[in-house]
């Protein structure tokens, strides 16, 4: 069996927010069909919702089912584990995410987001002890799943339909993480070091460590607000382009890419994430 060829994934952090109505989404849309329709123009969604609490697998069962076959969901990890427990003693808390629902996604399943916070620096022992205690694959992670507590006892899915590699990816926000030890950690995991593009707030990084790349587009101006011009777009897309072919990785060999647009305030995120596309639909025909 010949090897699959790279593919870009380009979406949207989340999709309910109250300025995309009459902008993004039609007048007269109701707010229940706002996941179908953002899915018949994009090709994956981040759910942010997972970061502030854990959902339910009725819920992640309705996304599963709105969205088309060939959409993927990426999923952010808790807060809870990422900032209050400081990634330590976090097994029960990782077993409870993974039974709130996520593996109800099935063949949806994007990557994991992992985000630590700004005030976070890079600890080697911590970072390596967190990362492999992450799930490599669907059925691990059911395994892991099945650890939960008492609060999830009537309200858990601990099964997959099918054994799939499961990816994770890490966002950090402190320069602390540009050393070489923290590259050669996340390559030893295959977990990707977020390319995060954050008007300057936050650090930047472009390291490629993992067997696929993520990207979050928080706005190069104006956090969360600024839109992308028609250049930046075209950088972007240069970028995106050459870690799909494998130009742009140390490697040579190509990742599949997921970008996220996160500058959702003043409705850019949708509208720079199908500009996108259609540059990279562009560049690879």
């Amino acid at each position: 069996m010949s090897p699959s060829v790279p593919t870009a994934r380009i979406g949207i952090s989340g999709w309910r927010y109250a300025p995309w109505r009459k902008n993004f989404y039609p007048v007269g849309l109701p707010q229940r069909l706002e996941l179908e329709y953002a899915s018949q123009h994009l090709d994956t969604i981040e759910i942010n919702g997972t970061f502030y609490s854990l959902q339910r697998p009725t819920s992640f069962v309705q996304w599963r089912d709105t969205a088309p076959d060939a959409f993927r969901f990426s999923v952010k990890g808790p807060r809870f584990i990422t900032h209050m427990l400081g990634l330590r003693n976090a097994e029960t808390a990782l077993a409870n995410f993974f039974a709130s629902g996520v593996l109800a996604l099935g063949s949806k399943l994007g990557p994991i987001l992992w985000q630590l916070p700004a005030t976070r620096r890079f600890d080697a022992e911590l970072l390596e002890g967190f990362l492999s205690q992450l799930p490599t694959t669907t059925t691990a992670a059911a395994s892991l799943a099945k650890g939960h507590d008492d609060r999830l006892k009537d309200r858990n899915w601990t099964e997959t339909d099918a054994d799939r590699p499961l990816c994770h990816a890490l966002e950090v926000r402190h320069e602390s993480f540009r050393d070489e030890a923290c590259y050669e950690i996340l390559r030893k995991h295959s977990v990707a070091m977020v390319v995060a593009d954050s008007a300057e707030k936050w650090p930047q990084f472009r390291e490629v460590t993992g067997g696929v790349v993520y990207v979050r587009l928080h706005g190069s101006t104006e956090l969360y607000t600024s839109g992308y011009s028609d250049k930046e777009l075209d950088e972007w897309a240069g970028l995106v382009h050459g870690w799909l072919t494998g130009s742009g990785c140390p490697d040579g060999q190509g990742r599949d890419v997921h970008v996220y647009f996160d500058n959702d305030v003043k409705v850019h995120a949708p509208f720079n994430a199908i500009a996108l596309a259609g540059r990279l639909s562009t560049m690879r025909r």
